[in-house]
């Protein structure tokens, strides 16, 4: 199933790995393990220190996921499939599980899974190890994915590297084209769907700072309720999902975690202390990691400056998007390719990452200013650049956050193919909504665009593109109202029309929503002056009202939201902090560093 190229390709990666890892097939029959069986096999192939095995029926999922007693025997009735296999480190479970055969954009989960569980370093910062580490019980995450979706491999790999460094986490990834009955139950409209303990915990796109966030608060209420009932963690759980004796961490799950906080390419959060001591002082703290926040820092690091970028996932929204053809001098390149590119520069230029955080508030101490993260830590800097980019924008009507991932959707690549031979409508007449539309209407019955205004915004080359499918309509001077639903899901929309006032219902299957951006600047309200769309105010320095902060990107009131512009932006406003620097003196022991670098 593996050509001899990508073979000696995993070779390369695999001469990485310090221990020995084992892909477990669990028993059962199913008319495609022989497929699954050849993709194993291949990937063993490329190293010694991987094992492809087929597990026996009566310990399977013990074996391979920790789980004995009677919660295993009801796992291995209901799921011994013939196409599940688990990944084992040095004789111990990780938590991590995949159903199906993970090819398509998931072969990269996988590959990604065995070097983790190898003993490559998870890449993920080191609070958020503490805080994993302190989780008590058992999460059992399931995520149900499509193989052609983008947005899916960062949840799995998000979640799988969790297993790896936290005792209660496993998850098993789920390929919903292989397990319809899955699909069913869950009633999923929209990938990833994202299942805690058998209950939604997301749906659709998702950033893998929001599912850290949600496991570091409930690590926090958990901590929280230990102390006032004064019990340590009573739970902590081994490799094998049995105790660990003083309440440590054994077996691969310790030995991740342990090799995740030695590396120093880690999240790298040993720039700073700890909580109680003063922290560190940067010259320039970035956040975000999109376009504008990377060209920031790469320009920065190459000042010489003490530079330090916080995001929650580096390439931003330029992550979600396909097909970019308008970058100078790239002809052709994807989101997810560039994301890639623009991390390998900020390593390149030993910039301080912190990936899947987020900066909750920002004071000016005058000499320094100070940066609250979701973790509690406090990070300082002696300049800052918000780059913190945009989202995109909600309806809020009734029924459209109710039914995320039960028929409405912000992402056609990742859930159009969920409405194959299906209704639709496309909320937008902008460039994205035209694309949006005919994207779908490839896959599925009908697209009905719906736009505000009179006339569509969209580019009119696109608007031809459009006018030539035949299943495509239009509606103009339509105001949207409501979601309207059922038990099942979406079954239409009721829109306003704007000319006549007349109220209608459109029913459809899915809702597509694609009105625009919104700037991710709330945790800097009250602090930095913003125009009445929560753009922050610049000029053409990018310099914002407070003194040694500065700000570049579609977080801005720059009026063209492209990536180009952002790169350009981030650059003027690494080159302004620069020249805020030299102008005004550091406080020692930070005075020496900057005149050098200067």
């Amino acid at each position: 199933m593996l050509d001899n190229q990508l073979i000696e390709q995993l070779k390369q990666y695999f001469e990485r790995l310090q221990k020995d890892v084992v892909l477990a097939l669990e028993p059962g029959e199913h008319e495609k393990r022989e497929e699954l069986k050849g993709m194993l096999e291949g990937i063993a192939s490329a190293s010694p220190r991987v094992t492809f095995a087929e597990v026996a029926a009566h310990s399977a999922r013990e074996e391979t996921t920790g789980i004995s007693g009677s919660e295993s025997e009801t796992e291995s009735s209901s799921q011994m499939d013939g196409l599940s296999f688990s990944v084992i480190s040095d004789g111990e479970a990780t938590g991590i599980r995949f159903r199906g055969i993970p090819g398509g954009h998931e072969f990269n989960s996988l590959i990604l899974a065995i070097l983790q569980a190898g003993g490559v370093p998870v890449r993920l910062d080191e609070d958020v190890i503490d805080m994993m580490a302190g989780l008590n019980g058992v999460l059992h995450f399931e995520t149900v994915v499509s193989l052609d979706c983008h947005n899916c491999p960062d949840v799995v790999q998000t979640l799988n590297s969790l297993s790896l460094v936290s005792p209660a986490i496993r998850h098993d990834m789920i390929d919903g084209a292989v397990y319809p009955d899955v699909v069913k139950k869950y009633n999923v409209q929209g990938v990833p769907a994202v299942f805690l303990n058998g209950e939604p915990f997301s749906s659709g796109k998702v950033d893998a700072s929001t599912i850290i966030s949600r496991l570091m608060e409930r690590a926090v209420n958990q901590a929280s309720s230990d102390q006032s009932s004064g019990e340590s963690n009573p739970t902590a759980v081994s490799g094998t999902g049995k105790p660990g004796q003083d309440g440590k961490l054994i077996g691969a799950k310790a030995d991740a975690t342990a090799s995740a906080k030695s590396d120093g390419s880690v999240g790298q959060a040993s720039a700073e202390s700890g909580k109680g001591s003063t922290p560190e002082i940067f010259d320039v703290a970035i956040i975000g990691g999109g376009p504008g926040g990377v060209a920031a820092a790469i320009y920065s690091a190459r000042k010489g400056l003490k530079v330090t970028v916080i995001a929650d996932r580096l390439g931003g929204q330029v992550k979600d998007t396909m097909d970019i053809e308008n970058l100078v001098a790239i002809p052709s390149t994807t989101g997810p390719k560039l994301s890639g590119t623009l991390a390998e520069q900020l390593k390149a230029h030993g910039v301080v990452v912190r990936e899947h955080l987020r900066v909750e508030s920002m004071d000016d101490l005058g000499d320094v200013k100070s940066m609250r993260l979701n973790t509690g830590r406090e990070v300082r800097s002696r300049t800052v650049i918000v780059a913190t980019g945009a989202r995109w924008r909600e309806m809020n009507v009734p029924g459209e956050m109710e039914n995320v991932g039960r028929g409405v959707a912000f992402c056609p690549h990742c859930d159009g193919p969920f409405f194959k031979g299906k209704d639709v409508a496309v909320i937008g007449g902008g460039n994205s909504g035209v694309e949006a539309a005919l994207d779908l209407a490839g896959i599925t019955k009908s697209v009905t665009v719906l736009e505000f205004a009179p006339d569509l915004k969209a580019d009119q080359v696109l608007q031809d593109r459009m006018a030539d499918r035949g299943n495509i309509s239009v509606i103009k001077s339509a105001m949207t109202t409501e979601v309207l639903a059922n038990e099942q899901g979406v079954t239409g929309l009721r829109y306003t029309d704007r000319e006549s006032g007349d109220i209608r219902e459109l029913k459809v299957d899915g809702v597509f929503v694609q009105i625009g951006l919104l700037p991710n600047s709330g945790f800097a309200e009250g602090f930095l002056e913003m125009n009445r769309m929560g753009e922050i105010l610049v000029d053409e320095k990018c310099q914002t009202n407070v003194p040694g902060v500065f700000a570049c990107g579609d977080v801005t009131n720059v009026p063209y939201k492209q990536i180009v512009v952002a790169l350009g932006h981030g650059a003027t406003a690494s080159l302004s902090a620069f020249d805020y620097l030299i102008r005004h003196a550091a406080p020692e022991p930070a005075k020496a560093k900057a005149g050098a670098a200067a």
